[in-house]
């Protein structure tokens, strides 16, 4: 008889899928995802219009969109929009918003890794907090290269979580103390509970960012991908102020010390 194999048919991109999964519920409840201000919501216009240019019906991809926070900034500013997500709860979200607000937007099941859509198709491709999940970065970025129309245009927007300054560790440790002392109810911002935040640690520690995807490390996997004309943008200070609204006083100081970046490359 052959024995029963204990070797799990689950791997990290499975791990991730269910961990945004389960994240669905909660993902627009807090500030940093959802947009719950006008102030921010022109802030993130104006990132994108200096970086993609007017929308003007142009075909925009907004890979792992969760519940379409970014596809509507696009819709917004004139992009036609299709968002692309693994995770079938924020796409029944991202579906139900997307209804509600009257928007046209088309949404499709997929791996921002292998997006399964036609070569030269898509004027931008965008993503917010992405990249530093990504198990294989260099070959996902040679995808977005080919379904990228010539002269098309990828924005990323992420950050290094991992090399943190040392002023970033001392305010998110203040951070925590104003929490336990009831100063900062934001202070678990990003880990609803101890269970997800321990499944959070264990996907970070074996993502191909596992150190940390600083911009400069970034940038150059889009250079070897094909990406011409990569600039990198430091200067996320609009979004923050406005972000900050929402923000406890600590947790928007510890978000304003983070290495945030939004990275533009051409092809």
């Amino acid at each position: 008889m052959q024995a029963v194999s204990t070797i799990s048919n689950r791997d990290l991109r499975d791990e991730i899928k269910a961990y945004w999964s389960l994240r669905a519920e909660t993902f627009d409840s807090q500030p940093g995802h959802e947009i719950f201000s006008e102030d921010e919501r022109a802030a993130w216009h104006a990132l994108l219009r200096k970086h993609l240019g007017p929308g003007e019906g142009r075909a925009a991809l907004d890979l792992a969109c969760g519940t379409a926070v970014i596809s509507h900034l696009l819709d917004d500013v004139g992009f036609k929009v299709t968002g692309l997500d693994w995770a079938e709860p924020m796409l029944e979200r991202a579906r139900a918003k997307a209804k509600a607000r009257g928007r046209q937007i088309r949404f499709l099941m997929g791996d921002a890794e292998r997006t399964m859509e036609s070569d030269d198709t898509y004027d931008v491709i965008t993503n917010r907090h992405l990249v530093w999940t990504l198990v294989d970065p260099l070959a996902c970025f040679r995808e977005w290269h080919r379904v990228l129309k010539a002269g098309g245009k990828v924005l990323i927007v992420d950050g290094d979580f991992v090399n943190t300054s040392i002023l970033t560790r001392l305010v998110k440790r203040l951070t925590a103390l104003a929490g336990r002392l009831g100063l900062a109810g934001d202070a678990m911002h990003g880990a609803p509970n101890s269970e997800m935040a321990a499944t959070h640690s264990s996907i970070l520690s074996r993502v191909h960012f596992s150190n940390g995807a600083h911009a400069d490390a970034v940038a150059a996997l889009l250079k070897e991908a094909g990406f011409s004309k990569v600039t990198i943008d430091r200067d996320m200070s609009a979004i923050h102020r406005a972000q900050r609204e929402n923000f406890s006083f600590f947790k928007g100081l510890e978000r304003a010390t983070q290495h945030r970046y939004a990275i533009c490359a051409e092809k």
